[in-house]
């Protein structure tokens, strides 16, 4: 069977900036920014980039285009049992994008309720707890489905089966609009913003240097988990892009230009929200720091309250309120359909299925695992199984792909292949950051997160939601990609290793 292959360069660019452009870039990035000593966080995240986040893209993207296979078949040719090292990245993928769809099916809601008039200029927690969420009062009591959760999931996936049907042919038309647009509504969101009396203190408050933050350990630890996690690197999704490119493209370029349109997006990300919260504390008379938050609360309870401030009439508040979620939607739908692809990738590669077959059958899978939640008691479970994800899966994953690559593959015969091919010669630091100092960073980033974690249980919640939601998926993922990689491949290509 033939494999897919991007239509141009532009367009397998713009696929790897929106699955790395994504939620995140919007309510976390911002907020870490100003926990972290604003202007003096580039300091750490800067140093992150070039000692992780950038030789890891590197080594993904490098992969996926010599192997021309996604994760599992990349590290497979490596050496058989290596395999395993690359489902458990898709794996963890497929966890993800499960409660992924859950989030988007907020911002839905969120938009169609901007039309009524359901939130504008009601209380948004209120809005956002009891009528969309319908919260319930813990983990263990599911309560139903909350219905208009449900049907914005339903839409999502319906919207992703769409994109990702026909492969890189369709996903190549809809990157234009799903990567594009996002920018342009969030210069339409800074342009608002910065013209908001209080604005200029809000940005001040995001990116004010504070150099002595430099000398709190933290800070240099969440650069690197920002860098990791807003790359999506580990997740499987740059190596299977990357292995629908030909063999002889430009590597290093195109990891660069990714890197560096993703981190714009996130400081433009951190302009429009800071400008909008400062007008917020002004008008309301307190610090900023007591309204600027992180995570999902940011975006959907602290911003909608800040744009029911807005001067203008139900009318601005309602253009504003679509256009903020319309951004968080244009800007979640590549991160999810790409790790659907992770998993298209790597199942067509072992079983030689057909593109919409394997397309189908994983969307109804992650449908059915993803139904919790919908539930109203979704998002306690989303809450344990995202932490436990992205502090042990996707880490995980990353250390795995360091290992096969720098230690058995050998990162300088990847470089070999990488340098004629590629405008800009990576030099032989790369070969030092990916055998040794990325992966000693995720190990100690492994370690202090399964410290933290056994020291003081996440969230408070009881030892058998930590165990279903927490330790016992991290052991289903490692179970499913030891199974998955255990069995027959209809594919010959995967038989064998180098």
């Amino acid at each position: 069977m033939k494999r897919d292959q991007w239509g141009n360069r532009t367009v397998f660019v713009l696929a790897a900036i929106g699955s790395a452009a994504g939620l995140g870039n919007a309510w976390r990035f911002p907020y870490v920014v100003f926990k972290n000593g604003g202007g003096a966080y580039l300091i750490p995240y800067f140093v992150a980039l070039i000692t992780a986040g950038i030789p890891l893209i590197i080594m993904e993207f490098g992969l996926g285009q010599k192997q021309q296979q996604g994760a599992p078949g990349s590290l497979g040719k490596i050496r058989k049992k290596f395999e395993f090292f690359g489902w458990w990245p898709v794996i963890s993928a497929f966890v993800i994008v499960s409660y992924y769809a859950g989030i988007m099916g907020w911002a839905w809601n969120y938009i169609a309720d901007a039309f009524t008039g359901a939130w504008i200029g009601a209380d948004a927690q209120n809005y956002f707890y009891n009528e969309v969420l319908q919260l319930s009062s813990g983990p263990g009591e599911l309560g139903g489905f909350s219905y208009p959760i449900l049907v914005g999931v339903i839409v999502t996936w319906i919207l992703i089966y769409f994109i990702l049907r026909k492969g890189t042919e369709s996903v190549g038309k809809v990157v234009w609009f799903t990567v594009l647009s996002p920018i342009i509504l969030l210069l339409v969101l800074i342009i608002r913003s910065v013209t908001l009396p209080g604005a200029l203190a809000g940005i001040n408050y995001y990116l004010q240097p504070d150099f002595s933050k430099l000398l709190n350990f933290q800070v240099w630890i969440d650069a690197y988990s920002q860098v990791f996690f807003t790359l999506s690197l580990g997740m499987g999704i740059m190596i299977a892009y990357a292995s629908y490119m030909p063999e002889d493209s430009d590597v290093t370029n195109n990891a660069l230009i990714t890197v560096f349109a993703n981190t714009g997006v996130s400081f433009m990300s951190g302009f429009a929200i800071f400008g909008t919260l400062g007008y917020m504390a002004q008008t309301q008379g307190v610090p900023i720091e007591e309204v600027a938050t992180a995570g999902v609360g940011l975006a959907f309870v602290t911003y909608p309250n800040a744009i029911n401030m807005l001067p203008g009439g139900p009318f601005v508040v309602g253009f504003f309120g679509i256009v903020f979620f319309l951004t968080l939607l244009t800007l979640g739908i590549d991160s999810a359909f790409s790790l659907v692809e992770s998993n298209i990738a790597g199942f067509a590669d072992k079983f030689a299925w057909g593109k919409q077959k394997i397309t189908a059958v994983i969307i109804a899978l992650l449908f059915v695992f993803g139904l919790v939640f919908s539930t109203k008691g979704g998002l306690y479970w989303l809450d344990i199984v995202d932490h436990y994800i992205n502090s042990y899966g996707l880490i995980i994953g990353g250390i795995l792909e360091t290992i096969a690559v720098g230690w058995y593959y050998k990162p300088e015969k990847l470089r070999s292949y990488i340098n004629p091919i590629s405008e800009y010669k990576i030099g032989s630091w790369w070969n030092v950051m990916i055998k040794f100092v990325t992966p000693a960073i995720l190990i100690y980033l492994l370690i202090r997160n399964f410290v933290a974690d056994i020291s003081v249980p996440y969230g408070n919640y009881s030892t058998s939601v930590q165990w279903i939601g927490g330790w016992g998926m991290i052991i289903a993922v490692a179970l499913a990609s030891y199974i998955i990689s255990k069995s027959k491949s209809n594919n010959v290509l995967l038989e064998g290793g180098e």
